[in-house]
C-alpha cells in the first residue's frame, strides 16, 4: 500500500506513483514468454486447480460474458469458455506482450471469435457500466497501486446481479507453515525464475509483492467498501491463495 500521496510499494521498494504501472509492465513484459512454465514450476502444477476452483465457484452459464481483468495469457478466460455454451470473454492487461501470447493460444484453440483481447489499465476500464456478467481477477490485483479504483471500476461494469471473483495469494494463518512457505517462496521462486525466466529480479518482486498484499479479511473489507455484498472467501491450500467473492446487487 502507499507510503504517502506520491510513493508506494513496489515489493519492498519505494518508488513513485507514477513510476509503478511501467515497472509492472516492465516485470510482465520480461517474463512474459516463460510466464505460463513458471507458474508451473512455482506452484507444481496447482495454480491449474487454483484457477478451476474459482470458475467452479463461478459457474458460468449459457449466454454470459466475463470480464477477465488482469488476465494475461488467457488461462481463465478460457476456462470460463469452456464451461457454458455461447460464452464470450475480454481480456485486458496492461502488458501487451502477455496478451499477444494469449491470442495465440486462443488461435490455436479456435477461440478467436469468442475472446477479444485488450491492452489497458484495470483503474480506468475502457467499457460501458452495467455490461459484464461476470468479472475475475487471477493474480492481478497485488500488482495495483490504487487497487480500491481498480474495484470501483470493476463494480461499475458489472451488471446489476453480477459477480466478481478475485484469485490471489494469501496470509498463511498458522505459523509454522507460514515459515514453511516464507522460507520456500524467498529460497526457491527467485531461483527458478533466474533458471527458467533467466530472470531473477522480477520474480524477487513478485514475491515480495505477496507479503504487501493485505490478509484475507482486510481484503474482503476492501470489497465491501467498494459497493460489493455478499461478499465471502474460501482459502485454498492452507491460506497460500484465497479466492474471494463479491456481488453488484
Amino acid at each position: 500500500m502507499g507510503n504517502s500521496d506520491h510513493t508506494t510499494d513496489f515489493g519492498f521498494r519505494t518508488v513513485t506513483r507514477a513510476e509503478k504501472p511501467g515497472l509492472v509492465r516492465g516485470v510482465f513484459s520480461s517474463v512474459a514468454s516463460r510466464y505460463d512454465v513458471m507458474n508451473d514450476a512455482m506452484s507444481f502444477g496447482i495454480h491449474r486447480l487454483w484457477k478451476d476452483a474459482m470458475i467452479d465457484w463461478l459457474a458460468p452459464k449459457p449466454g454470459q460474458e466475463l470480464l477477465d481483468i488482469a488476465g494475461g495469457t488467457g488461462d481463465v478466460a478460457i476456462r470460463f469458455l469452456s464451461r457454458a455454451e455461447s460464452t464470450r470473454a475480454t481480456v485486458l492487461d496492461l502488458t501487451e506482450s502477455m496478451l499477444e501470447i494469449g491470442r495465440q493460444r486462443a488461435r490455436n484453440l479456435s477461440l478467436d471469435d469468442r475472446i477479444a483481447w485488450v491492452n489497458g489499465d484495470a483503474t480506468r476500464l475502457p467499457f460501458d457500466s452495467n455490461r459484464f456478467d461476470a468479472c475475475t481477477m487471477a493474480f492481478g490485483i497485488r500488482n495495483i497501486d490504487a487497487r480500491e479504483d481498480a474495484l470501483r471500476e470493476s463494480y461499475r461494469v458489472l451488471r446489476f446481479g453480477g459477480r466478481l471473483l478475485v484469485l490471489e495469494f494469501g496470509q498463511v494463518p498458522v505459523p509454522m507453515l507460514r515459515k514453511i512457505y516464507d522460507h520456500y517462496s524467498f529460497r526457491a521462486i527467485p531461483w527458478l525464475g533466474s533458471m527458467i525466466a533467466n530472470d531473477r529480479a522480477s520474480y524477487q518482486y513478485l514475491v515480495e509483492s505477496i507479503r504487501r498484499f493485505p490478509d484475507q479479511a482486510s481484503f474482503a473489507e476492501m470489497l465491501r467498501n467498494c459497493g460489493f455484498e455478499r461478499v465471502a472467501f474460501r482459502n485454498l491450500t492452507m491460506g497460500v491463495v484465497a479466492i474471494h467473492s463479491g456481488w453488484k446487487i
